[in-house]
């Protein structure tokens, strides 16, 4: 075998084993505060007959932030501009920070996100009216979509909790990460602003999973 011929097949190697390290981490976005609205209180807030117009694509399939934006109101507090996120679904939640949280007066339990049983109360307000929700006001669980072929690869369950270590100038190690797994799901890790203020996060940032023994 000629030198020519080993240089190529060394340089294949190093290249595969680069692709698997990149592929062993996990791109983290930062969640700002924002909202999902169920049709009929989309209607409510906006007008009979409304429909959310797209302001940009997020990484998951179908999803986007929409160009409509409503008031949030609690107790003490109120937070404009929350972005709607589309489409519309089958009941409203609204998806806050803790320092969000103190701001409103309110206190928001921290839940995966679409459980919103027995949850906070929050008063929404649109350019057409006003509702008041008994619940539906949260503050999302860290977590992380994949889909199966993810899952596979990372020896995880839909529903399990792994811990991910986050690199860069302020090194963190987040716990209690809820994997989620479902077909139409891309690769993705989701915090929200005080995760991602607290370890320097930002939309380049990538984490590392690790397997929660403890948490099993």
């Amino acid at each position: 075998m000629d030198q020519q011929a080993i240089e190529a097949i060394v340089a294949e190697v190093v290249s595969r084993l680069n692709g698997a390290a990149k592929n062993d981490s996990i791109p983290i976005a930062v969640s700002a505060r924002h909202c999902h609205l169920s049709q009929s209180d989309l209607e409510a807030l906006f007008g009979e007959g409304y429909e959310l117009t797209k302001k940009a694509d997020l990484s998951q399939p179908g999803q986007f932030a929409a160009n409509e934006t409503i008031t949030i109101v609690g107790p003490r507090g109120s937070i404009e501009k929350v972005r709607i996120l589309g489409p519309a679904r089958n009941m409203t939640q609204v998806e806050v920070s803790q320092t969000d949280s103190i701001k409103l007066g309110s206190k928001p339990p921290l839940r995966e996100s679409g459980d919103i049983k027995g949850s906070a109360p929050i008063t929404l307000v649109g350019p057409n009216g006003s509702l008041y929700k008994k619940e539906g006001l949260i503050i999302a669980q860290a977590h992380i979509h994949m889909n199966p072929d993810d899952a596979a690869r990372f020896d995880v369950k839909n529903g399990e909790y792994v811990k991910v270590d986050v690199g860069g100038i302020r090194p963190a190690t987040l716990g209690k990460v809820l994997i989620r797994v479902s077909p139409r799901y891309k690769l993705e890790m989701h915090v929200d602003t005080d995760e991602a203020n607290a370890g320097f996060i930002t939309g380049k940032t990538k984490g590392k999973l690790i397997k929660d023994e403890a948490a099993l």
